[in-house]
């Protein structure tokens, strides 16, 4: 999760508590020109990632609708479907930013509040976090724990994971963004309003607790509980199976694993390395004194949040055979059914 907007950081950088709000705004036109250069670049860059985002989700939703795996993953389908919302959002929000509007009445405040201080794509973003947790609970259950998954979980529950996963991420954002957000003079002044200096930090301190530090644990000690229990399963059926039967499960138990472990690899590297810096950039930008330093850092850590969002269904989806299926059939320019026979006469030969 970003937190906050890309350019409120500037404004946040004027370090407004109780103070006047006009104080805010003259220390805002100081800011110097490199860094607004920086800004025009990351919005360029950001609006770049957002159309391709939307274009790799929306692929991938039609190759999981095609293949109808979206039934079966009812949850990663979730995820693709927040992925692409938030590419879209992405899209719109930097459309409008670079479109340098002015905003008046209640109109121009909600687009401050909703769009150009980014909570909506933060809204998003923190939903797609928690749905990537819920797959990783589910994972582990059905894995670990799949006498009692069988018996226990329901289709309902699964649905309520994702009800909550959306309304989650936008009831947290849109309760910070409001209270803190204003319009002066046409400029949008996104969580710049804070009651105390203890109050501003706590979304950050809330966001890395709950958001990264958790999260994080969560992947690594599902997917190490999901590789034990695949690795005891698999000398459980080498220890009964015949001589040529033993070597075929353990050569499919090596691919299990094997795929687990990259998985796990992948998720966990790759979510952490991507949502750090942003986390760290924050932080420093809250503390120093002369916030502009930190702009570009900030926004290369926003960006890499940003390349996450676009490419994580890549992860998830690409195991699965009928969507790649789909997706070399798109490609290659040709029906699946045409793919699918073309894959049986190379399977003959």
């Amino acid at each position: 999760m970003t937190e906050t907007s890309s350019s409120s950081f500037s404004q946040l950088s004027a370090a407004m508590t109780t103070t006047d709000v006009t104080q805010n705004t003259s220390e805002h036109t100081m800011t110097s020109s490199s860094s607004r250069g920086a800004e025009l670049y990351f919005q360029c860059a950001a609006l770049v990632i957002g159309i391709v985002g939307t274009a790799t989700n929306a692929l991938i939703l039609y190759s999981m609708v095609a293949s109808k795996q979206h039934k079966k993953h009812v949850l990663i389908f979730n995820q693709n479907v927040l992925d692409l919302v938030s590419c879209v959002l992405m899209i719109i929000t930097y459309s409008l930013k670079l479109s340098n509007i002015y905003l008046r009445g209640t109109v121009g405040y909600l687009l401050c509040t909703l769009v150009f201080s980014e909570s909506l794509i933060s809204a998003t973003v923190t939903g797609s976090i928690i749905n990537l947790v819920t797959i990783t609970i589910e994972r582990y259950l059905k894995i670990v724990h799949s006498a009692w998954s069988q018996t226990h979980l329901r289709k309902w529950m699964t649905y309520s994971a994702m009800t909550f996963s959306w309304l989650t991420g936008f009831i947290y954002n849109l309760c910070i963004v409001f209270p803190t957000t204003v319009v002066i003079d046409g400029t949008c002044y996104a969580f710049a309003i804070w009651e105390n200096e203890i109050v501003r930090f706590m979304p950050l301190i809330i966001g890395f607790i709950f958001l990264y530090t958790n999260v994080l644990l969560i992947f690594i000690f599902c997917y190490w509980r999901i590789l034990v229990t695949v690795r005891r399963q698999a000398a459980v059926m080498a220890s009964h199976g015949t001589a040529t039967g033993s070597s075929a499960g353990q050569t499919q138990s090596q691919q299990i694993q094997s795929s687990v472990i990259k998985t796990m690899i992948l998720v966990c590297a790759f979510y952490a390395i991507s949502h750090l810096p942003n986390y760290l950039c924050i932080l420093l930008l809250m503390l120093s004194p002369n916030p502009p330093n930190f702009d570009s850092a900030y926004y290369a850590s926003v960006f890499l949040v940003f390349l996450y969002t676009a490419t994580n269904p890549f992860i998830y989806v690409a195991k699965f055979d009928p969507v790649k299926r789909i997706l070399v059939a798109v490609f290659s320019c040709k029906t699946p059914s045409e793919q699918s026979t073309q894959n049986v006469a190379n399977m003959g030969t």
